[in-house]
């Protein structure tokens, strides 16, 4: 269940593609957990950024894509259409922007709560082990099958 994957594995995961696959590796999963790695914070052309800036609070996008990783990984086969945030709980930005972060950043996120049509998990950001972002988010489920 452990098994580290690379980028071309979380691809065919999400429903991201190119640049917008912020994720470089997972490094850690489980039945409630998932442990993701990316430098992409720091690359000029990263889809996110604005006028040369990474806010912090693209942080929320690497998370997003880390738990649909999960979600991915530990669903039953029947992947959603797709998922939508609904909601963000206690969120804490602990610094202004990512792109001036120097080392990789750790994106984890906690499985809390699952059904048919929705997930929430708890979330955190670090790079160099001092904390980013972290927040909860619950994500609505579209579970019409994908064609």
């Amino acid at each position: 269940m452990s098994a580290q994957l690379d980028k071309a594995r979380i691809a065919a995961l999400i429903p991201h593609a190119g640049a917008m696959c912020l994720l470089d590796s997972v490094i850690s999963w489980n039945a409630k957990t998932i442990t993701c790695v990316s430098a992409s914070h720091r690359q000029v052309d990263n889809p996110l950024a604005a006028h040369g800036r990474l806010d912090v609070l693209c942080g929320i996008e690497y998370a997003a894509q880390a738990m649909a990783v999960h979600g991915g990984l530990t669903g039953t086969g029947q992947r959603p259409a797709a998922g939508y945030l609904a909601s963000l709980r206690d969120v804490i930005c602990s610094v202004d922007r990512l792109d001036t972060l120097e080392g990789k950043l750790l994106i984890a996120a906690e499985l809390l709560i699952a059904d048919a049509n929705r997930v929430i998990y708890r979330f955190s950001l670090t790079c160099n082990a001092d904390p980013i972002l972290s927040g909860q988010a619950a994500v609505v489920l579209d579970a019409t099958p994908q064609q």
